[in-house]
């Protein structure tokens, strides 16, 4: 037999000529089971839990985005009521039909057209979920709900901005939840190349020993083809590529955390202080103790 639920309506929380709305939310076991007519994308920043969605229930973790179109029933639970032991913290960010109306004007991918349209108009609403593999998705997110609750000049175009990126981050997980076998795939059925699993994998475990031979083992590439690819894809070798990632890194944590810079090499890949220094150095201009007290003069 189905649950009954109530509806939350677009009235109850977007401001005026602001179709969009976010929150950072510690669930409990007050809100009942609902629907809406707006969209929503849901994703657990913290903790585990249960995701009732309509006649059903997933367990969740860090790293889900649930993506639920006008229509759905759901309600997320955590694991225990003792929410200081056991939280379960989820982002929302949910927006009107018009919001999508809005980024359609700006979207000329045709398969990104398809995507705001099914979002917007379906028969029989699904609700999907993807994993967020490298953070790119609580990183907007974060950058969203600091947007929305601290405006600032151009904040509702800014949020639009984020949303498009939300919008697009998704669906090209999704698509790669579908078609992309396991390991690092290369070429496409027409012969030109899908490069971007072997940054991916590289973006997940460069504080690592990542090596050529290591791609070249979980890919259908010879070490010589990845070097070459390296070049076409990025405009840099894959020894430049890495390096660069992890000093882009430090640079976060440094401007970011009041770590040692002992520690944030360590944490990026680096072992040996002097390599560090020196590759910093090269990249940035500076030495890091310098780049960090630089940053926090701005």
């Amino acid at each position: 037999m189905k649950r009954s639920s109530q509806t939350l309506t677009a009235d109850m929380l977007f401001k005026t000529n602001v179709h969009i709305f976010v929150n950072r939310a510690l669930e409990d076991f007050d809100l009942p089971l609902h629907a809406h007519d707006f969209i929503e994308f849901a994703y657990v920043a913290e903790g585990r839990g249960f995701h009732h969605i309509e006649e059903e229930v997933q367990p969740v973790h860090k790293g889900q985005l649930f993506v639920l179109p006008v229509g759905i029933s759901h309600v997320f639970r955590p694991a225990s009521a003792d929410s200081s032991k056991y939280p379960l913290v989820v982002y929302n960010c949910v927006f009107t039909a018009s919001a999508l109306h809005l980024l359609t004007g700006l979207v000329s991918d045709p398969e990104i057209e398809a995507y705001l349209r099914s979002l917007q108009h379906s028969d029989r609403p699904v609700c999907h979920s993807v994993r967020d593999r490298d953070g790119t998705i609580e990183k907007l997110l974060l950058k969203l709900h600091q947007e929305y609750r601290l405006p600032r000049k151009g904040s509702q175009t800014f949020l639009y901005a984020l949303l498009l990126q939300l919008v697009v981050e998704t669906y090209r997980l999704q698509a790669e939840a579908v078609l992309q076998p396991p390991e690092l795939q290369t070429p496409d059925v027409e012969g030109s190349v899908n490069f971007s699993p072997v940054l991916q994998y590289i973006e997940r475990h460069y504080p690592g020993n990542v090596t050529l031979a290591e791609l070249a083992g979980r890919s259908q590439w010879s070490e010589r083809q990845l070097q070459r690819l390296f070049l076409q894809f990025t405009g840099q070798s894959f020894r430049s590529y890495l390096q660069n990632l992890r000093i882009q890194k430090s640079c976060e944590l440094l401007r970011t955390t009041g770590h040692k810079i002992s520690a944030i090499a360590e944490t990026v890949g680096y072992k040996d202080m002097d390599s560090f220094n020196a590759v910093f150095k090269r990249i940035v201009g500076t030495t890091p103790n310098e780049f960090r007290q630089q940053s926090r003069k701005k």
